[in-house]
């Protein structure tokens, strides 16, 4: 008798096992680049999840506290609204990665890219290659996304400094004006989300709230 209860509470304690593991793997993940060309699209890896984090508390979100890391043309890229890019060298997309993060982003998907200084001639040089009929308009300080749920009211927040050149967003919109791609420059937005760099809680929190409203933009246009 002990010997089937004992049986039982395995098998039961099995079962809770797999449905908390099924259960994980259902939260949404915000998901990171793995690009070609020589830049480290691997930086600062805690900076989703710490995002993920801070949105699930203040937007009540429910991302899962782990990224997701898909190669450009990868299918898989169709599973991820989020996608987050960043680095400090250079990006090459090949042709079939052009033709899938076109496709990506014109059904739906959204593309955030931080230059963490060094990316900039190289980024703008790529996706010039996706989208060659478009360009990287500035978003004014006034625009929604930076003055959403968090104002902003200066603008972007600048976290770190690199060539104390003012921080600036550009965007992409498609022919209806959604936004397809967003574009950091001079604020080194996503170093604020990682612990790595030892920045005051103050500036943290800018990056964070800052990264708030874009998550809130995409998840409301």
């Amino acid at each position: 008798m002990v010997k089937k209860k004992m049986k039982l509470v395995i098998a039961l304690l099995l079962v809770v096992a797999v449905f908390s593991v099924a259960s994980a793997q259902e939260k949404p993940k915000l998901a990171r680049l793995h690009y070609q060309g020589g830049g480290d699209w691997y930086n600062d890896g805690d900076a989703l999840p710490n995002l993920a984090e801070f949105t699930n508390q203040v937007l009540n979100t429910n991302f899962a506290l782990q990224e997701a890391i898909v190669k450009p043309d990868n299918n898989k890229l169709f599973n991820f609204p989020f996608l987050f890019m960043t680095g400090h060298g250079q990006v090459k997309f090949s042709e079939e990665d052009i033709k899938n993060l076109r496709e990506y982003l014109s059904r739906g998907g959204f593309l955030y890219v931080d230059d963490d200084y060094g990316l900039d001639e190289s980024f703008r040089r790529e996706i010039k290659k996706i989208f060659p009929q478009k360009n990287l308009i500035e978003l004014p300080s006034s625009h929604e996304l930076i003055n959403g749920f968090y104002p902003f009211p200066k603008g972007m927040p600048k976290i770190h400094e690199h060539d104390n050149k003012r921080p600036q967003a550009f965007a992409i919109f498609n022919d209806v004006g959604r936004l397809l791609v967003l574009y950091t420059y001079e604020t080194n937005l996503s170093d604020g989300w990682t612990v790595n760099h030892n920045d005051p809680p103050e500036i943290r929190e800018k990056a964070l709230k800052m990264g708030a409203n874009i998550i809130h933009y995409v998840m409301t246009k």
